[in-house]
């Protein structure tokens, strides 16, 4: 039996074989042997024009998913920053409200995906927690924690305490929460809330979490709660001293490197290498002006997984 030539060339029948080889393998599922048997090729060949047939053109492979997540944007994101999973949601985003709805979705999803019988879960606290909180239906039973004290914000009512104590309802586990401002005065006001009973109980579980989840903040006015409770003059030194990123009250410079600052000892949360020890940290973000703090937290070690939308993850592609 003679063998056919392999199709290393436009000819028509080159293509016309390699086409038949392509849509066995591709479309019928059939095995690169039984196509080789068909087609009296050696399975090697047969290995050969499927590479050819991918590498010209002549078969495409494109993921197709008709749902609010866009697969190509997260596989390609993933890919690029090393993501555990990535997940970009397909969303109108001219309507913030909307937007962190639809994130907050999708995190209550991932979550219940997730989370295990006796896991430890930090929660950070944010308005797309909160719309997570308000998406979640159920959750295997777990111990939840909060990360941090509350920030005072003119649109929002409820504070990290009651999103610790409503997940951990949900979950049907302990909530370990604590009533203290997130930045405080001066460092010796910060050491006397940590003593406190309920915040030490809180503090003792930051080395015990196995998964927590955050949000990112850009070092802009409006792009982080912690720049926006600060002076202008704290603003501005630590934006000298290289602040690029905020998370849990952590202030990261744009290679992922911990600031430590006078602000650092004014903060009643958890310290960066116990956050940068959790297992599994997800943050949500959105707003292509925090793209260079999305990177700096990846770099540094502070994300394995990732939330967020469309035009911030092209954003976060273009970046080197």
């Amino acid at each position: 039996m003679s063998t056919p030539p392999q199709p290393t060339a436009t000819g028509p029948a080159a293509l016309a074989l390699a086409a038949t080889a392509a849509r066995r393998f591709y479309l019928d599922g059939a095995s690169k042997s039984e196509i080789a048997a068909e087609l009296g090729l050696s399975r090697f060949k047969v290995a050969r024009m499927l590479d050819w047939a991918r590498s010209s053109g002549l078969v495409r492979i494109e993921l197709h998913y008709e749902g609010e997540i866009d697969l190509d944007l997260s596989v390609r994101l993933g890919a690029k920053y090393g993501l555990r999973r990535c997940l970009v949601i397909d969303s109108p985003e001219d309507d913030e409200t909307l937007l962190r709805a639809n994130l907050g979705r999708v995190a209550a999803g991932l979550l219940v995906e997730i989370i295990d019988r006796d896991d430890i879960l930090g929660l950070a606290w944010s308005r797309t927690l909160m719309a997570m909180r308000s998406a979640l239906t159920a959750l295997a039973p777990c111990a939840v924690v909060q990360l941090t004290g509350a920030l005072w914000r003119p649109d929002v009512d409820e504070s990290s305490i009651e999103l610790v104590r409503d997940v951990a309802r949900i979950a049907n586990g302990p909530a370990f929460c604590f009533y203290a401002p997130m930045i405080v005065p001066d460092a010796d006001t910060a050491r006397s809330l940590r003593a406190q009973t309920e915040v030490a109980q809180a503090i003792e579980r930051f080395g015990e979490l196995t998964k927590a989840i955050i949000t990112i903040g850009a070092w802009a006015a409006g792009q982080s709660t912690v720049v926006d409770a600060i002076t202008d003059t704290e603003y501005e030194h630590h934006k000298r001293l290289g602040a690029c990123a905020e998370l849990c009250g952590i202030q990261l410079d744009s290679d992922g490197n911990t600031l430590t600052t006078a602000l650092s000892a004014r903060i009643v949360g958890i310290g960066a290498e116990q956050l940068h020890a959790v297992p599994e940290i997800i943050a949500i973000a959105y707003d292509t002006q925090k793209a260079h703090a999305v990177r700096a937290a990846v770099r540094g070690g502070f994300v394995t997984s990732l939330i967020t939308h469309g035009s911030l993850a092209r954003e976060l592609l273009e970046l080197p």
